[in-house]
């Protein structure tokens, strides 16, 4: 790709997710769900950041999925034209992750001449795209595809996985050829996931195969793969004519640019020991049986990372290298500490003389159904640079960063402090492997893997203590800020926590002397009076701790300029609707405590107009003994009846969700009323119900009963079922129940106390 007269600067590209892959008889289209392509603003604001280079989409089964005379180009005209304007240059890609439209499939014998034929209509309509990736990661396809059985045309067989590699390798020859007979300077962008295979001794001969079988898309391309590598042999053995691999020596198309996908997951392990890893990673390759794993959780030295891998790459090829996706499924500061490894390692390899061009970011507008490696239509959603759930793309933190990496500057944020998880001892889900690496490969030849790949947990539990500058936690004796801190903790996130004995928030020269103390990042004011009956008799402790306590904490962030997370509640609504409450809707309490809230929310944002204000539904906590819920379960459990309201709607509010959720607000900047909730309405009784049912308890002890039967002392809302304009951030709360019940410190102690009953 030629190169702008800055071109001494590592490039910061961009991508948007357009998958369209086939599952059985059905396409799943990421653009159906992004919305992308409704929506021509969106190259706009990719501009404003300061991209310059995009990974652009013109799909073969999106603009001819019928027949191959039959071109629809309106997907794809106005936005191209867009694009030009904003100077922008784009990355074609014809074929993600697909198998084609249904006049062909990767199996098609005629497969690369349909492609190249699609090829030629593409540069003859856009004559002025001088950058191409006819396959984006033809291995990585060919092993879903063809070996693992998961997406189109499910083969599990070495023959089918050989007839995918080799069919989209020789497509992207011939699609080269059709280009370049339109743009003689047009450029291959030849991308493919490359990882980095770790094994115990025994399985090193394994390892040894697959270390050497990731390089195949560029070997073969690249015409450098001969009768004296073992892949070679291997292809040959599984069916692959002699003939049709001597064609890539003699016609080679050799990448302009070796573009490197690399995740996370990307590294693996290999291990015998089968007990120690769950059975859907266990397969093996004829010969021995283990699982094969993700590095990162389970080898005790830890991954190589994009720089590792970047770096074989170079001493192998030698050909300018680019990273093409830079993406991790997370929480937020992670994918930032994900991006600036990727930054880092780039520029560094650039000092060791790589020519290494971009780092590409991935995807602007994240992903949906990743999760499942897009076997199944979830909704799964996973945001990047831009967070679509409220409708919009909204940017998020890693929109600033690209933002300031784009135009040459460095970017800071305190939670880059501390390493990423896959860097902390918390990476590990199981006792550690050790596998340390071979200093020299020599490569065997030897069976193929068929092996199931895993779709490993995002959990992870903290151990350590993070660096940098803290967040400062207020009400530490609540199961609010102890949210906060195993959150903290959890995502590597500096932290002061302060009890309401250490810290009286209403009180303007203590607040003051606590953030001169700390010198926070930002402050999360968890403290408050949370009694909504007693609240009636006890109005002055309940404004003072809620209304002049947050407006207190604002003020004070307001002459530090320090970011203030605070919390309203549900309560500020009477319930006279009978439609979700939105953040637009005006508050108007029913009790002491909702009026509390209500002024607090008026009197922070008056002081400190980019303070966060969250308003939850009924929350509920895994670790906590006290909340209506878990009180609840352990009397059912003791084989006591339960009496609960069935006549008011509410929202549920699951604590792990709303604190993940809030922190990735706070990071993103994000400022004003947002409500978090699980989505779905539910009665009280109907909550205990289900989460009773889904611990095996008696769900007969449950007596439901209309509110004035309770005689609380407060009013409640009959209604105060909350939603989002701004994004549905939370998962649905049956999902959330079910995650709740899975949490040892709720299902152990309900079944203790059943057997000791």
């Amino acid at each position: 790709m030629t190169r702008n007269n800055d071109e001494q600067r590592l490039e910061l590209w961009g991508g948007v997710e357009p998958t369209i892959n086939r599952i059985g008889d059905r396409y799943l289209r990421q653009f159906d769900r992004n919305g992308h392509r409704a929506r021509l603003s969106d190259l706009d604001e990719f501009a404003r950041l300061g991209l310059r280079t995009l990974r652009f989409p013109i799909l073969w089964e999106e603009i001819a999925p019928e027949s191959p005379d039959t071109l629809d180009w309106t997907a794809v005209d106005a936005p191209l034209q867009r694009l030009r304007e904003l100077g922008i240059r784009p990355i074609a890609g014809l074929l993600h992750h697909g198998s084609g439209p249904r006049y062909t499939s990767l199996v098609d014998a005629e497969f690369p001449e349909k492609l190249a034929r699609f090829a030629r209509a593409v540069a003859e309509r856009y004559p002025w795209i001088d950058a191409y990736t006819p396959v984006n990661e033809p291995l990585t396809t060919a092993r879903f595809s063809g070996m693992y059985g998961l997406w189109y045309p499910h083969g599990r067989d070495e023959q089918t996985f050989a007839q995918c590699l080799i069919n989209q390798c020789r497509g992207v020859v011939l699609a080269m050829r059709e280009i370049r007979a339109v743009n003689r300077a047009a450029e291959l962008v030849q991308t493919d996931d490359l990882g980095k295979i770790y094994s115990t001794p025994k399985l090193q001969y394994q390892a040894d195969f697959e270390n050497e079988r990731r390089w195949v898309t560029w070997d073969l391309l690249s015409g450098t793969l001969s009768s004296d590598r073992p892949i070679w042999h291997w292809l040959r053995s599984i069916g692959v004519p002699e003939r049709e691999l001597e064609s890539f020596q003699e016609s080679p198309c050799p990448p302009d640019i070796i573009g490197v996908n690399h995740y996370v997951t990307s590294e693996r392990l290999l291990d015998e020991n089968l007990a120690a890893h769950p059975s859907d990673t266990h397969g093996g390759n004829g010969r021995d049986r283990y699982a094969d794993v993700v590095a990162v959780r389970s080898r005790r030295e830890g991954i190589a990372g994009a720089e590792g891998v970047l770096r074989e790459a170079w001493q192998r090829y030698h050909l300018p290298l680019a990273v093409t996706e830079a993406h991790i499924g997370c929480t937020r500061e992670e994918q930032l500490r994900w991006l600036s490894e990727m930054w880092q390692g780039a520029e560094k390899l650039r000092h060791e003389g790589v020519d290494l061009r971009a780092v590409t970011v991935w995807s602007l507008l994240g992903a949906f159904d990743w999760n499942s490696l897009l076997t199944r239509d979830d909704g799964c959603y996973e945001s990047g640079a831009y967070d679509l759930r409220g409708g919009t793309p909204r940017p998020t933190a890693v929109a600033k960063m690209i933002e300031e990496l784009a135009h040459g500057r460095e970017f800071a944020h305190p939670t880059l402090g501390s390493p990423g998880w896959w860097r902390r001892s918390v990476r590990l889900l199981t006792q550690p492997v050790s596998a340390p690496e071979k200093t020299h490969v020599e490569v065997c030849q030897c069976l193929p893997p068929n092996s199931l790949i895993e779709v490993p947990s995002a959990a992870f539990a903290g151990d350590e203590r993070a660096s940098g500058r803290p967040i400062l936690i207020t009400g530490g004796n609540g199961r609010l800020a102890q949210g906060f801190v195993r959150a903290a903790e959890l995502r590597g996130l500096a932290y002061r926590l302060y009890l309401h004995t250490d810290l009286d928030v209403a009180d303007s020269e203590a607040v003051d002397r606590a953030l001169r103390s700390c010198q926070p990042w930002a402050v999360i004011n968890c403290a408050g009076f949370s009694r909504v009956d007693d609240a009636e008799g006890d109005a002055q402790a309940c404004m003072r701790a809620n209304t002049q306590g947050a407006a207190t904490l604002a003020a004070a962030c307001a002459r530090t300029s320090t970011p203030l997370l605070t919390f309203s509640s549900d309560h500020v609504f009477d319930g006279s609707k009978r439609h979700p409450y939105l953040e637009s809707d005006a508050p108007h309490a029913l009790n002491v405590y909702g009026d509390s809230k209500v002024l607090a929310e008026q009197q922070v944002l008056a002081a400190l107009p980019s303070a966060l204000v969250i308003r939850p539904g009924e929350v509920f906590a895994p670790h906590a003994d006290a909340d209506f819920l878990g009180h609840s379960l352990r009397a059912i459990a003791r084989g006591e009846r339960v009496r609960v309201e069935n006549d008011l709607r509410i929202s549920g509010t699951y604590l792990p969700d709303l604190v993940h959720a809030a922190l990735d607000l706070l990071i993103d900047g994000e400022a004003g009323v947002w409500h978090l909730a699980n989505s779905g309405a539910i009665t009280p009784e109907q909550l205990l119900i289900a989460a009773a049912d889904l611990l095996h308890l008696d769900a007969t002890k449950i007596e439901g009963a209309p509110a004035w039967r309770f005689h609380h002392a407060a009013l409640r809302p009959r209604y105060r079922v909350l939603d989002s304009e701004r994004g549905q951030l939370l998962p649905p709360l049956h999902g959330a129940l079910e995650r709740y019940c899975r949490q040892a410190n709720v299902a152990e102690r309900t079944r203790e106390l059943l057997a000791a009953s």
